[in-house]
């Protein structure tokens, strides 16, 4: 593949990276490499007001969801039926309220601000498997829907020799893509996937940190679509699917 950072890029994201708190884990209730948390947050330390990652209720990929049925009247519910988006017949079983992660940037890529997403727990593992599903219409390169850049949103890998490993959402595209008809796509990077990241995550690396950027806006570096927005869901990590999270954003 084409790289589209260079190292000076990386340097930029280490700092970037460096400025965000690492999560404080007990290690008597957090067995480490147990991944089971997606926090989200901001990086804006310019307070442009321009950037926002939040888990949201009503808006992620629904997994044994329904549908209200009306009444004869329409003035009220007769009943339900039961709706799974072909995307994720299989989701996060502790997501009770359909939830999904918004990460946003408002304004020019070039604005030194983004929208974050930490992994918590993931510090030792060894990667097999990276994910989510996104609010997307097609496959990754389609620009309808949620944006699915070359740079965002990414996944972020720190690896304990102290190198950033970048794995755009559309570079290297996911190996695996099953999308559906109702807009959304599970992306499911294996082995090989992993491999073409910039620089490569092979199988002996050793993780430190994953932290998944949204900084593309809504200028032509944040094209196709320019969109500078997306909806993801069941953040994966060596399998393990995470759909929920604190819906207190600010």
């Amino acid at each position: 593949m084409t790289a589209p950072f260079s190292y000076s890029t990386a340097e930029v994201g280490l700092a970037m990276l460096s400025a965000l708190p690492e999560p404080v884990l007990d290690p008597l209730t957090d067995p480490p490499g147990t991944f089971h948390t997606v926090k989200p947050g901001q990086f804006d330390p310019g307070h442009t007001y321009l950037v926002q990652g939040a888990w949201l209720n009503g808006i992620g990929c629904p997994t044994d969801a329904f549908i209200a049925v009306p009444n004869s009247s329409f003035t009220g519910v007769a009943g339900t039926a039961p709706f799974t988006d072909a995307a994720c017949p299989t989701g996060d079983p502790k997501d009770q309220h359909n939830e999904g992660l918004l990460l946003v940037k408002t304004g020019p890529t070039s604005n030194f601000a983004a929208a974050v997403a930490e992994l918590i727990n993931v510090k030792g593992i060894t990667l097999t498997e990276l994910g989510y599903d996104i609010r997307k219409f097609g496959l990754s390169p389609d620009p309808v829907g949620s944006h699915c850049g070359a740079g965002a949103p990414r996944f972020n890998v720190i690896t304990a020799d102290g190198m950033l490993h970048f794995l755009g959402c559309n570079s290297p595209p996911a190996p695996t893509q099953m999308p559906s008809t109702t807009g959304w796509i599970r992306l499911r990077w294996d082995a090989a996937g992993l491999a073409a990241a910039f620089p490569p995550i092979l199988p002996g690396n050793v993780v430190t940190r994953i932290v998944i950027v949204f900084d593309e806006g809504q200028d032509a570096s944040g094209g196709p679509d320019e969109f500078g927005a997306a909806i993801l869901d069941n953040i994966n990590v060596n399998g393990a699917r995470v759909g929920h999270g604190a819906t207190d954003a600010s």
